[in-house]
């Protein structure tokens, strides 16, 4: 059972170190201050760990488990799309899980972090990756063993790989980390005066260069910004904002920029809006 992402066609990944990050496993840790987690397993620049809960304002049995990434001040790791600078999506593998019917890994709204390289989408510092799983008999505990793999940056990019390890017990508490983490997570239906939410959408033509324009309504907060997703193996240049006026932003994507537009045609694309405030994500199909 595997939830990855490869990176994008028509650009390079990222350059790595060939030092290989600390593997291990970490056995269980909870108590009534703590929330059900494993222990920290401690990387090159970083550490990570499993929670795992229920999560307040969602169904009783739907069950939550956690990746929560921690790295050094100015540190980062990649989102599922890692962006134009090059990088690597993380890649989680539940295989090794006993009584898990299904994980699927949730991921919270992205930052455009831009730097001499170019533009990255991803997270710094810390990051908790909230992932929905389902047993096989719900009466039963679920053992969760997850081989992760990601990259960690700064000036130069490290692979990292963390084996980790925890028992979740068919009713455990509500956690609020995983509340608080499913919060940062694009909504589907973006709630007014919280979230930003796509109001307008087109491919213009004029000039003899085709590109996508969002018409995005924003957010009250502030940092908001848009991104574009492809079906998987066609790359996508990044959004640019072009204006923004009364509450309104516009946003272009250069659809020559080694894109086959051909290929676009009656795909889905995934628009994702943040902001300080909300986020939320939108699907669109290019006629």
């Amino acid at each position: 059972m595997k939830q990855s992402c490869q990176s994008r066609l028509g650009r390079p990944v990222a350059r790595f170190l060939s030092a290989a990050a600390l593997i291990g496993v970490a056995a269980v840790a909870a108590s009534a201050s703590e929330p059900l987690a494993s222990a920290w397993l401690d990387g090159f620049n970083n550490k990570a760990r499993l929670m795992a809960g229920r999560a307040a304002n969602q169904p009783e049995n739907q069950l939550y488990a956690a990746i929560e990434i921690v790295m050094p001040d100015g540190w980062k790791t990649y989102w599922r799309t890692p962006g134009d600078a090059g990088g690597v999506p993380p890649d989680f593998n539940w295989d090794a899980s006993e009584n898990l019917a299904a994980a699927r890994v949730l991921y919270p709204a992205p930052h455009r972090i831009v730097d001499k390289s170019g533009a990255t989408f991803g997270y710094k510092d810390r990051v908790t990756f909230p992932v929905e799983i389902n047993a096989k008999d719900t009466t039963k505990p679920i053992t969760l063993r997850l081989k992760a793999a990601y990259g960690v940056c700064k000036e130069l990019c490290v692979p990292a790989e963390a084996e980790l390890m925890l028992v979740v017990p068919p009713a455990p508490d509500v956690s609020d980390q995983i509340t608080a983490t499913l919060a940062k997570v694009p909504a589907k239906q973006p709630v007014a005066d919280r979230d930003p939410a796509l109001a307008a959408w087109r491919v213009a033509t004029d000039g003899g260069k085709p590109r996508l324009v969002l018409d995005v309504t924003d957010a009250p907060g502030t940092d908001n910004d848009a991104f574009v997703e492809g079906p998987e193996g066609i790359y996508l240049a990044p959004a640019k904002k072009i204006s923004t006026v009364s509450g309104r932003s516009v946003y272009e994507l250069d659809l020559t920029d080694g894109i086959d537009l051909a290929a676009l045609k009656g795909k889905a694309l995934t628009v994702t809006m943040t902001s300080s405030s909300g986020q939320s994500e939108q699907a669109i199909t290019l006629d």
